[in-house]
């Protein structure tokens, strides 16, 4: 059985609300001002190109293999020919004539790189962006032309990417996620790294509520994010673990350079950084050691060395190669992915940053988080190492590196998952936040107003009945689960999308059901496990009304506007 309950339209990220109206933008020739020059109007802001390399970074893999594909059979027939021209085993260079073949060779060569090189100069010349007040355009295409918009007020996130190459030329690639997108909505690719950075800031600042500045002041900044979760520096009970050591480059809170006050004069470029969580490549190494695919590669492994002897000879160890290669592969994906991260709280939200070969700059704004999940598994608790991920409106299950994007800690301590809380969820809703949140990755039982499975239905769940549960506060919902691997959820109010009550024949002959709380897609699917059944029939009544409640007063599109509900 099945109940659902959704929830009105009212979300502030929800694609539905449409955008103003406007007169299509004119398309002045492109300018050259430094982008540090206020946003304006579609009818005044101009339209800018990426830069002249961008489309051989974009098609470099494709030239290459072309390149290949021809360049192997040309010179392997030019070798032969200049040695053996008749093919008679005459002296090498006797076959003069045959230059002729060869300088057309290289004509047809020549001509290909020129109309290679013409795309890619018309690519780049049809390809142009502005931004104004409430959106940001792209178009591109030449025979086929492609116009994308996207409004800043929906946007969600801005990812800063580095491929390899693009790394070399010092440049990078913008990518817009707005809500509901499930993939990148726009991207514009490629510009140089600090014009990049310093439009990110800029969208960022539009997004947030600010308004242009007069021309030669810093348009007004917002303070860094607050924490509510007090003890940020504590270790987690029993973890023996205690907060990472600052990277090189925090600012620490006691810096007037972090401080709200002084954050307000700055232009939004020179926004300052607190570094919440850092993770080394120790920790980082250990923490894949010790993955249940690791652990299942090793015991594949060994059991083959063993069994080696008894084998048939129709039966090969290599059989084991094929799982070792996928298992090197994702090992390496979380790596490269993983490799130098780290978190820091700003007035544009949480910003990451990551990577080996391929680098990402990531910027969550305030509020977008949809659902925060903090994971403990087994094989991480002797180390006091935790994960956290997060549901947030255009990132999704798909698209490129999805699973990566929604992480937020990829492997910390306690203390490193109560820094990112603090910026992902600044206000718990509870004067005890660290214990609540201890609780839940760690207690059992009614601790800190946590509502577990009844005992009745503790056949269902022998390990777990006492710990599976959920606890409210004024600002969101917290659900844990799990025994061995643990894992704690959390949903503002606010975001909570619809609510539903689900019961299978088995849960209704003890009198429990589950409650799904429906969210953005995403790693983290919040859901109360086997709640008593009129529990759960309170909370789907009433956790709709506080979604709505929560709604109306924290309408976060412009996250820095007075809130005009008061």
């Amino acid at each position: 059985m099945t109940v659902h309950r959704p929830q009105p339209p009212e979300d502030p990220d929800l694609p539905e609300r449409p955008g103003p109206a406007g007169t299509p933008p004119r398309i002045p020739e492109p300018l050259s001002e430094p982008l540090s020059e206020p946003l304006s109007r579609a009818d005044e802001a101009p339209w800018r190109r990426v830069h002249p390399v961008s489309p051989l970074i974009r098609g470099w893999i494709g030239l290459l293999a072309v390149a290949w594909f021809w360049g192997q059979n040309w010179f392997e027939d030019i070798i032969l020919a200049v040695e053996d021209p008749g093919g008679r085993g005459a002296p090498p260079m006797e076959g003069i004539p045959f230059l002729g073949g060869v300088a057309w060779l290289l004509l047809v060569g020549g001509a290909v790189l020129v109309l290679v090189g013409l795309s890619f100069f018309l690519s780049w010349r049809f390809t142009k962006y502005q931004v104004t007040d409430q959106h940001v355009n792209v178009n591109s295409g030449v025979v086929f032309r492609r116009q994308r918009q996207a409004r800043i007020d929906r946007v969600q996130a801005i990812d800063i990417v580095q491929p390899l190459l693009a790394r070399i030329f010092g440049l990078a690639e913008l990518k817009f996620e707005v809500a509901d997108a499930g993939q990148t909505a726009m991207s514009l690719a490629f510009l140089r790294l600090g014009e990049a950075k310093r439009l990110r800031n800029l969208i960022l600042a539009r997004a947030a509520g600010l308004r242009s500045a007069p021309e030669g002041t810093g348009a007004p900044g917002p303070g860094l994010p607050g924490t509510g979760f007090s003890g940020t520096g504590a270790a987690a009970p029993g973890s023996g673990v205690g907060p990472s050591e600052p990277a090189a480059g925090a600012v620490p809170a006691t810096d007037p350079a972090a401080s709200p006050d002084s954050a307000a004069s700055l232009d939004p470029a020179e926004a300052p950084e607190r570094v919440v969580a850092a993770v080394p490549v120790g920790r980082l190494a250990g923490s894949l050691v010790c993955r249940p695919l690791t652990v299942a590669t090793v015991v594949l492994v060994i059991g083959a060395l063993v069994l080696q002897p008894v084998l048939t000879e129709d039966v090969s160890p290599l059989v084991v190669l094929p799982f070792l290669l996928g298992a090197a592969g994702a090992l390496w994906k979380g790596f490269s992915s993983g490799f130098n991260f780290q978190a820091a709280a700003s007035p544009d939200g949480l910003r990451m940053g990551y990577g080996l070969l391929d680098t990402r700059h990531q910027t969550v704004p305030p509020g977008r988080v949809q659902a925060v999940q903090i994971r403990r598994p087994l094989l991480w608790r002797p180390f006091g190492w935790y994960r956290v991920a997060v549901n947030v409106a255009g990132y999704g299950p798909g698209g490129d590196g999805g699973e990566e994007r929604s992480t937020v800690l990829p492997v910390g301590t306690f203390a490193d998952v109560l820094g990112v809380l603090s910026v992902v969820l600044p206000d718990p809703g509870t004067a005890r936040p660290l214990e609540l949140i201890t609780a839940g990755i760690d207690g059992s039982g009614d601790a800190e107003g946590f509502r577990t499975t009844p005992r009745r239905a503790r056949g269902l769940a022998p390990l777990a009945w006492r710990r599976q549960g959920f606890a409210l506060t004024d600002t969101a919902l917290f659900a844990r689960t799990g025994v061995l691997g643990r894992a704690l959820v959390i949903v503002p109010h606010e975001r909570t999308q619809g609510i539903a009550l689900e019961q299978g024949p088995l849960a209704r002959r003890f009198g429990v059901c589950d409650v799904r709380l429906a969210t953005t897609a995403g790693p983290v699917s919040p859901r109360v496990v086997q709640a008593d059944v009129e529990v759960a029939r309170v909370l789907f009544l009433e956790q709709a009304d506080r979604a709505a409640r929560a709604r109306h007063r924290h309408d976060r599109d412009h996250w820095l506007e007075e809130n005009p509900h008061g």
